[in-house]
């Protein structure tokens, strides 16, 4: 139901006039803050402790000198040097008394790190990226080892110990920024899993990128902006088909978390695709640059490549895309940083030449005016030598589109790839030792090769 209520809100903030910059963000962080709440996981929250020892919270316990009578646990951010790189990890020491059911008992450590950065009650696992670390099935951290044998039934450490370097980049943390990380360690006997002492600290954590969570609110708050620039695309030439309606509304429905698609959500869903048909069929407009922006800030190369190629999908889907729509994909392209080659590349999946109001050969081939003779010519070849191999291709459709597309390379030599002595001849201007582009409609190959 996430992007459901998402999509709501965009139309009445976008019908009600107050669509501004920031606008999108504010509502998505507001939704998804209350939706995303994910189920706890109850190993993770706490320790089956199995005998009465208390669980102290040593958080400052850096600053304090530490009661020797029960176990202590600290945390620190060093660097652990390995071959010839240094890496960041979390270094737990443990100082205090362990009691055992007898001298000489063998033990092991148990390490797991909850977010408690939003309270107690609405803490979350820190996870692991190395399955070693994962706690069962679940992707929980939890590091173990081997302590060895107590020497005394009561030991007592009286100085820090380090007993684990937990490298960062094995964990993978809930949200970026700064974290409240709460260490719990355990004692155990190695023998039945019996708790004999533990205890915890809190580390205050500025975590550098995206966490889990968020990229789970991201994902569904890209798929919501995803829908809005499928329906600007539709509304690019002025004019909206069915048939591409159809197309995002489908796409709307297998994409958008519906709440184990209820028939009810799926209602709620169509009403508020209709309010957006609405909307732009009245002629209003939505502000795409702060959409893609947005799209930008939350969405890896990968996602903003698969909502461009909606977006392409969209185009097509009345059989020929208009100059206008080729225009605005192109813009949507630039805006979400997606370089050219990967546009081409993506429209040359999805939209066949023939479907194509206008050739654009900036666009298709990705020669511009501005580039001297050489840097065009090599560019055309290189689109010369990818179609003549796909000529010979066993899918005929594949086979056309290679012989339009040699006819446009041809196209473009004559047009574009014509050196500053021909002009100079012609126009009886002195020569120039520098080659440039020059567009010119009409004019013929003095060449037969097709890749001079």
């Amino acid at each position: 139901m996430g992007g459901l209520l998402l999509l709501l809100l965009i139309v009445a903030a976008a019908c009600a006039g107050i669509f501004f910059p920031n606008e999108i963000s504010r509502l998505c962080d507001y939704v998804l803050s209350i939706l995303h709440r994910t189920t706890r996981q109850d190993e993770a929250h706490c320790f089956s402790r199995q005998n009465d020892q208390p669980v102290q919270d040593q958080t400052d316990v850096i600053q304090n000198v530490p009661d020797l009578n029960v176990l202590n646990c600290r945390v620190q951010k060093t660097i652990q040097k390995e071959e010839n790189s240094e890496i960041d990890v979390f270094d737990v020491d443990i100082c205090g008394s362990i009691h055992a059911p007898a001298d000489l008992h063998h033990t092991t450590l148990k390490i797991t790190i909850l977010d408690v950065t939003e309270g107690s009650s609405d803490s979350v696992p820190v996870q692991a990226r190395v399955k070693q670390w994962q706690a069962g099935e679940s992707p929980s951290f939890c590091y173990s080892a081997d302590l060895g044998r107590l020497p005394n039934k009561i030991t007592t450490l009286s100085d820090w110990t380090s007993v684990a370097k937990l490298r960062i980049d094995w964990l993978l943390f809930a949200r970026k920024g700064q974290r409240s990380l709460q260490f719990n360690v355990s004692i155990l006997s190695a023998r039945d899993g019996l708790e004999l002492a533990c205890t915890r600290y809190t580390y205050l954590y500025e975590n550098p990128s995206f966490g889990y969570v968020d990229v789970q609110e991201n994902a569904e708050h890209s798929k919501t902006l995803a829908v809005a620039l499928a329906f600007a695309v539709s509304a690019a030439d002025g004019r909206m088909f069915e048939c591409e309606i159809e197309l995002i509304k489908k796409w709307a429905k297998d994409n958008i978390n519906l709440a184990r698609s209820s028939d009810k959500a799926e209602r709620e869903l169509d009403k508020a695709l209709n309010e957006v048909i609405t909307f732009y069929r009245q002629g209003n407009k939505l502000d795409t640059y702060n959409i893609c922006r947005e799209i930008v800030a939350i969405t890896p190369i990968a996602g903003r490549c698969d909502i461009l190629e909606l977006c392409f999908n969209v185009a097509k889907a009345n059989g020929n895309v208009v100059a206008e729509e080729l225009r605005f994909l192109k813009e949507l392209a630039n805006q979400m940083e997606i370089d050219g080659g990967k546009f081409r590349e993506l429209m040359e999946k999805v939209i066949p030449l023939e479907m194509h109001e206008v050739k654009d050969m900036e666009s298709i081939l990705g020669v511009t005016s501005d580039m001297n003779t050489e840097i065009a010519r090599a560019r055309l070849n290189k689109e010369y030598v990818k179609w003549n191999a796909r000529v010979t291709n066993t899918n005929p459709e594949v086979q056309n589109q290679a012989d339009q597309m040699l006819k446009l390379i041809a196209e473009a030599r004559n047009q574009y790839i014509v050196s500053e002595t021909d002009l100079r001849q012609e126009n009886n201007e002195p020569d120039h030792s520098e080659h440039r582009v020059s567009p010119r409609q009409g004019r013929k190959s003095k060449s037969k090769n097709p890749k001079s």
